[in-house]
C-alpha cells in the first residue's frame, strides 16, 4: 500500500560515534524524501565527527576514523541538511528515541533552531514492536521477504525502513494511511523534550520524568528551587532539553509580569 501523504516526509538514519545523545556525533546520515506524488529524492553524507570513533562502534557500522578524516563537519553540512528536511514530516527506525534527538543536538550546537512542532514523526520500529517485536533485519524479511544486505549502512537501513512501512500498511488494515495517525501510533509517552527528561501529565503540563523531582511540575520546581534550573543548564544534559527548560522558565516569568 502506498503511503498517503499530505506533505513530503523524510525517512532518515544516522550512523554515529555512539549512543549518548548529548555527547556523540554523526558520522553518516542518509535521508530519503518522499513526496505526495510518489517522487523520491535522497542524499547520503559522510560527516567528520571531530571526535574519535571507538573501535567497537566501527565494528557495527564499518565506518572508521580514516573514512571520515577528510569529510566535512556537521557545521559545514548543516544548512544543506536543514534545507533538505525543512517543512517535512519525519520517519525512521527508533528515530523518536535516538535519531531525532541526536540530530536536534547537532543542529543546536551549530545554532540552527531545529523544531518539529509543525511536523509529525513516524517511528517504524514502534509500529513493528507493537505488531511483531523484531529487529530491522527481521522486519525487512518478514514484511518485504527480502534479506537486508549491508545492514547498519545508513543508506540500506533508510531504504529498508521506508519499504517496511509501506508493507505494514498492506498487512494491517487497522493502520490508517495517514502520517499524523501513524506518528501518534508509533509514539511512546509524550515528552516535552526529545530525550524524555521532561514529560507531560494528564493535564498537559510539563513534569520532570527523572531524578528527585520526578513527577513534579517543572514550573513549580523552578519557582520553589531556582537553583535547579542553573544546575541543569550547567550539567551534561542535552541542549534541546535545556532549550525547552528555558522556554518554560521564560513562559512562567511572562505570566507573572502580565
Amino acid at each position: 500500500m502506498k503511503l498517503n501523504l499530505t506533505k513530503p516526509i523524510c525517512f532518515f538514519d544516522l550512523e554515529t560515534t555512539g549512543t549518548n545523545i548529548a555527547k556523540d556525533r554523526i558520522v553518516e546520515i542518509a535521508i530519503l524524501k518522499v513526496f505526495p506524488n510518489g517522487n523520491k529524492e535522497s542524499i547520503t553524507l559522510r560527516v567528520n565527527p571531530e571526535m574519535p570513533i571507538p573501535p567497537e562502534v566501527t565494528k557495527i557500522h564499518g565506518i572508521s576514523n580514516e573514512d571520515v578524516a577528510g569529510e566535512p563537519t556537521f557545521k559545514a553540512l548543516s544548512k544543506k541538511i536543514f534545507e533538505f528536511i525543512k517543512g517535512c514530516d519525519l520517519g525512521g527506525y527508533n528515530s523518536n528515541r535516538f535519531d531525532i534527538p541526536l540530530l536536534a543536538e547537532e543542529f543546536l550546537r551549530v545554532e540552527i533552531d531545529f523544531d518539529i512542532k509543525n511536523a509529525v514523526a513516524i517511528d517504524v520500529q514502534t509500529i513493528f514492536h507493537k505488531k511483531e517485536k523484531r529487529t530491522l533485519e527481521a522486519a525487512y524479511k518478514f514484511y518485504c521477504d527480502k534479506n537486508l544486505e549491508n545492514a547498519h549502512s545508513a543508506e540500506a537501513d533508510t531504504m529498508a525502513t521506508f519499504e517496511v512501512l509501506e508493507s505494514q500498511l498492506d498487512r494491517y488494515p487497522d493502520l490508517e494511511n495517514d502520517t499524523k495517525w501513524l506518528a501518534e501510533f508509533s509514539a511512546h509517552k509524550k515528552f516535552a523534550d526529545f530525550a524524555g527528561l521532561l514529560a507531560y501529565n494528564k493535564e498537559g503540563k510539563e513534569i520532570f520524568s527523572f531524578g528527585k523531582h520526578r513527577g513534579k511540575l517543572v514550573e513549580k520546581v523552578l519557582d520553589e528551587e531556582p537553583g535547579y534550573y542553573g544546575w541543569m543548564q550547567n550539567a551534561d544534559f542535552p541542549l534541546y532539553t535545556k532549550k525547552v527548560l528555558t522556554a518554560i522558565k521564560l513562559r512562567k516569568l511572562s505570566e507573572k509580569l502580565n
